[in-house]
């Protein structure tokens, strides 16, 4: 179903782990857990985009490219007596978020379903039509010739 991947993806990803991420910018976003499956007739992505406005998402497909973009913003505003919040701890990763998918012909991209629940973006692509699996019919030929010895 994914035709390719970046196969330095995981050591950044390791990379960040050990010495820690750099938030993500629109010039080089980080970049978000995932995982994909198939159910039946559909393939599954589900990315993990907790504490992600809605609003801050994008999922745009382009030539079998699935790109998808969010933004984290850092919490900010008035507290109870007008003064700005100043953050005591912050551990979660803020900033911009990327990850593109390189999908095959056998899905059918224009049928693309997004659900956005409990801070997982779940798309859900169904299978292109000529790639299910089919029967073919076997015919023989009835003019059979026996061979006697």
């Amino acid at each position: 179903m994914l035709m390719r991947t970046d196969p330095f993806r995981e050591l950044d990803r390791l990379a960040n782990q050990v010495f820690g991420g750099v938030q993500g910018t629109w010039s080089k976003p980080a970049a978000m857990p995932m995982d994909a499956y198939r159910d039946g007739d559909e393939f599954v992505v589900a990315f993990d985009l907790p504490g992600v406005d809605p609003d801050a998402i994008d999922v745009d497909i382009e030539r079998n490219v699935l790109t998808v973009r969010a933004e984290r913003r850092p919490v900010g505003g008035k507290d109870s007596d007008g003064d700005t919040v100043q953050m005591q701890v912050a551990e979660r990763p803020l900033g911009v978020f990327s990850r593109q998918l390189f999908l095959g012909d056998t899905l059918d991209t224009d049928h693309v379903a997004a659900n956005y629940e409990a801070g997982v973006l779940t798309l859900r692509i169904p299978v292109a039509e000529r790639a299910k699996p089919r029967k073919i019919a076997i015919t023989g030929r009835d003019d059979r010739k026996t061979i006697s010895s």
